[in-house]
């Protein structure tokens, strides 16, 4: 079968973030742009005649900003991934994170200054995001399984949108027609724990690329019989960990809050690492405290799952469960396996649901994983160890 590029649309108000995100994308492998607009009003009236595999959005318009495309984007019942551009600002952070509760697929974070170099660097893992979601987004297309709608329903979805002429900016067509094929995951390493697992007194997880939507399935969906504290590393930029947790709270059973120096383990609380810091347990005379380092990055991330893992696989060796979710990359692999020598209760997202199959897949592939389990079974399957252990 002859691989296709994924269809991108572009939606910024800026001519110079239009075409500076076209450039990125054109010279990526295995991505097309397909249109341009320049407001969330002249998005919606180009997907019927673009038909996009995955739209890039800007937040802050005229006319339609990206709050409203994503309401508009609900109500029409269109299910083509969005990835939004944000401000690295407080109040970027707030309306990032109700994007995502929107239904936007991930976020990515630009400079405010004009510097086109800034702007680039700002943009580079942006092919790959796109990769991801719009590619699952195609495989999904390709068996009409989006969400239980038939490729019928969702084509009269699109046709409800008056499509226009001019002003948007439309590329070179071509077929729907994308299929990435994973690499062969290697034999299974064997590690032999050095104690049996025991009882589940804290639980640990790492996970970056597709996390902030996985999160909130896992954490609407866990037991509110949930006793043990829950640490998270999740890669994303300083200013917005709090935003994010603050959204999580809201809609899950379990308290949870951005993880500050010196917060004490409680239990059925969940702490979110706060961005650029990297968070460890260390255990006191009276509790086990949280602490936060600055230090060097760790596989290219801080905070770092690894950091993470390695601390819990230290203070609490076989009394712990270890969970390592969608993510590009190797952070928390190592430690995850170490974790698992130590006796700890250790799972993996498996690959299907993955947005990226990276970090578990490695942490699989070193043995660091009892199981593999799905997105939509990873809060059962947490709660059931939880409350079994």
């Amino acid at each position: 079968m002859e691989v296709q590029d994924i269809r991108v649309l572009i939606v910024d108000d800026s001519a110079l973030m239009r075409n500076l995100i076209s450039r990125v994308v054109e010279q990526s492998p295995g991505l097309t742009v397909v249109g341009k607009a320049m407001n969330g009003q002249f998005a919606l009236e180009s997907i019927p005649v673009c038909k996009p595999d995955i739209i890039v959005l800007d937040i802050e318009m005229p006319v339609m900003n990206g709050l409203q495309f994503l309401e508009e984007r609900k109500k029409a019942r269109i299910d083509i991934p969005v990835v939004m551009l944000s401000s690295l600002t407080t109040e970027g952070a707030s309306v990032t994170m109700r994007c995502l509760e929107l239904g936007a697929s991930d976020f990515l974070t630009k400079p405010g200054g004009p510097s086109g170099g800034d702007l680039t660097t700002a943009l580079a893992r942006l092919p790959v995001l796109l990769q991801s979601y719009g590619g699952a987004y195609v495989r999904a297309k390709n068996t009409a399984v989006i969400a239980n709608r038939t490729p019928s329903m969702y084509s009269r979805a699109l046709d409800g949108l008056q499509s226009t002429s001019g002003r948007i900016e439309k590329s070179k067509d071509v077929l729907n027609n994308v299929v990435f094929p994973s690499k062969p995951v290697k034999e299974k390493a064997v590690i032999t724990p050095l104690r049996d697992s025991g009882k589940i007194e804290i639980i640990a997880i790492g996970i970056s690329t597709g996390g902030p939507n996985a999160l909130r399935e896992v954490f609407r969906d866990i037991s509110p019989e949930v006793k043990q504290p829950i640490l998270v590393v999740q890669h994303m930029p300083a200013g917005f960990t709090a935003e994010f947790a603050n959204s999580l709270n809201s809609i899950c059973p379990l308290e949870v809050k951005e993880a500050q120096d010196g917060d004490i383990l409680k239990p059925g609380r969940i702490l979110i690492a706060p961005g650029n810091y990297h968070i460890y347990v260390e255990r006191k005379k009276l509790a086990v405290v949280v602490r936060l380092s600055d230090g060097p990055q760790r596989n290219g991330h801080r905070p770092s799952a690894d950091v993470l893992f390695e601390s819990v696989a230290a203070v609490y060796q076989n009394n712990a469960l270890g969970v390592i979710m969608t993510g590009m990359g190797n952070d928390g692999a190592v430690q995850l396996a170490e974790m698992r020598r130590q006796g700890a209760w250790t799972l993996g997202q498996d690959e299907e649901s993955s947005v990226v199959y990276g970090m578990p897949k490695v942490a699989w592939e070193m043995g660091g994983v009892q199981k593999q389990v799905s997105l939509h079974d990873m809060a059962k399957e947490i709660s059931a160890l939880a409350l079994k252990y």
